[in-house]
């Protein structure tokens, strides 16, 4: 029997870790070829992974509710010697290096443990795939080049860092002295020449935001490399004098999630609760963060009498063309929305910063703001501008309901261009809402309710509500913007032109 390893693979969406919902085996229990094994949650959404080769269940490595890194193994499982081979990137292991030299299928693309050498062969092996998307060949390659990038720290000897750190991976306390020192004593004896840091990039980002010099964290993760939880450490060490004695104590615990169990355990008299930030939650809270401290925020709002519009939405309900369709005012108001883009297209757009250019986009993938358990998350309807209103209420429902489920995959979360937030669900009359990273602008649609309004000429109760548009400075002037806010507003009071100005 061989034990192959299977790794946590890269989705292809640049997210470096992913959380273990839930495992669908146990140890003993008997995998086939794609067999889902265990669901996970990226910064993203949840997925689950299906195990590319057949065997027993050997071990699983991480427990429920631990974030583990991309290239991490995750699950083992015993295979017969002449079990079909799955994918090297997933399976790749030094039990397995033997068996890829040979030229066995299993070892295509072996990341970590059997270095630069088992890549190359039988590089036609099969590729698990996730729900929706495939693996990158960049993953299997971006984490060996870790170890010597560890290494260059110690540039008096470069072929001696290299050797141990490159074969071995599992050696790990060796390149960690290497860094310590590379840290403590510079490169040429002086403080001025200390090496950069080694972190991942949502960590530098991390750090950025705390406003944590990188240079002054003292590293615990393999190789000597900087993890949230040590930025979390410093940052709460330049708050709170005292916080650095429980900080380290956690820190090199093997997983993140231990920290936070031993928090609440600390307070006797449960007066207060931590909650760890991740997932769906912790991507959202730094989108926000780099939105409203990047995007020029401008912020207008509108007060208008939507009687006919909810008039129109009961008679559409009863339309037995529209049978079985979901119509809600949301769906009049997203078409609004439509309508409006249409005629002010300057709006739809997006900033890039890189090449100093406004990108004029000639389609709308219209985002809709929806609460799930696991946090705020904005799917986009694709190409809504060219819907009709039975289709774009097909687009709506399915949405909401893939959401609800938890179900919604990256690919509809992306290359959003507008989004609408209908806070009047919860009561709310309107609301200054954060713009969608990426995107131009956002509409917050307030409670709708019966409020005294004149009405030619006299006083009645109408159906009012409140919008609020948040929109890019950089690619929305003023009067753009009330132009555009305007025409939404029109089209919610006189329905009519749905068709008139469409």
């Amino acid at each position: 029997m061989t034990i192959r390893e299977f790794k946590m693979p890269d989705v292809g969406e640049g997210l470096t870790e992913a959380e273990i919902l839930k495992w669908y085996v146990q140890p003993g229990d008997t995998v086939t070829d794609g067999q889902v094994v265990c669901e996970v949650e990226t910064a993203k959404a949840a997925v689950e992974l299906p195990i590319p080769f057949d065997g027993v269940v050997h071990a699983l490595l991480f427990e429920e509710g631990v974030t583990v890194d991309v290239g991490q193994v995750i699950i083992s499982v015993e295979t017969g010697a002449g079990a079909p081979g799955g994918d090297a990137g997933e399976g790749g292991s030094a039990a397995q290096a033997p068996a890829s030299a040979a030229g066995a299928p299993a070892g295509s693309e072996a990341v970590g443990a059997s270095g630069a050498a088992a890549e190359e062969p039988a590089p036609e092996g099969r590729q698990p795939v996730l729900v929706g998307y495939g693996v990158s060949q960049a993953s299997s390659k971006r984490r060996p080049r870790k170890a010597p990038a560890g290494a260059v720290a110690a540039v008096p000897a470069p072929a001696a860092p290299v050797a141990p750190v490159a074969p071995a991976a599992p050696v790990v306390p060796a390149p960690a002295a290497q860094n310590g020192t590379a840290y403590a004593n510079g490169n040429g004896g002086g403080v001025a020449t200390v090496e950069r840091p080694l972190a991942k990039p949502p960590v530098r980002k991390l750090a950025k935001d705390l406003g944590i010099d990188l240079a002054a964290v003292v590293p615990t993760g393999d190789g000597g490399v900087v993890t949230r939880e040590d930025v979390h450490a410093a940052a709460a060490a330049a708050l709170a004098p005292q916080a650095p004695a429980a900080a380290p104590a956690a820190a090199p615990a093997p997983v993140s999630v231990p920290v936070p169990a031993a928090a609440p355990a600390s307070v006797a008299d449960a007066r207060e609760t931590r909650i760890p930030v991740k997932g769906v939650r912790k991507v959202t809270a730094q989108a926000m963060v780099g939105s409203a401290f990047t995007a020029p925020h401008v912020t207008e709002f509108i007060t208008l009498d939507v009687t006919r519009t909810m008039k129109l939405v009961q008679e559409l309900k009863e339309d037995p063309d529209l049978a079985g369709l979901r119509i809600n005012p949301l769906l009049l108001i997203a078409k609004a929305v439509l309508i409006a883009v249409r005629r002010n297209p300057e709006v739809n757009a997006s900033w890039d910063e890189a090449a100093q250019e406004i990108v004029l986009k000639h389609y709308v993938n219209l985002g809709i703001a929806a609460a799930t358990p696991r946090g705020l998350i904005v799917p986009n309807i694709k190409d809504a501008h060219a819907k009709s209103l039975a289709e774009l209420s097909t687009g709506l429902s399915e949405l909401v309901a893939t959401a609800r489920e938890g179900k919604t995959s990256p690919a509809d979360m992306q290359n959003g261009t507008l989004t609408i937030t209908n806070v009047g669900v919860f009561g709310v009359d309107t609301g200054t809402p954060i713009i969608n990273p990426g995107e131009s602008a956002i509409l917050a649609v307030g409670a709708i309710k019966l409020q005294p309004w004149v009405h030619k000429g006299k006083v009645k109760p109408r159906q009012v509500t409140t919008l609020a548009l948040s929109f890019d400075h950089r690619l929305i002037d003023g009067e753009l913007g009330s132009k555009f806010l305007a025409d939404i507003a029109a089209v919610l009071e006189h329905p009519r032109r749905l068709i008139t100005w469409s």
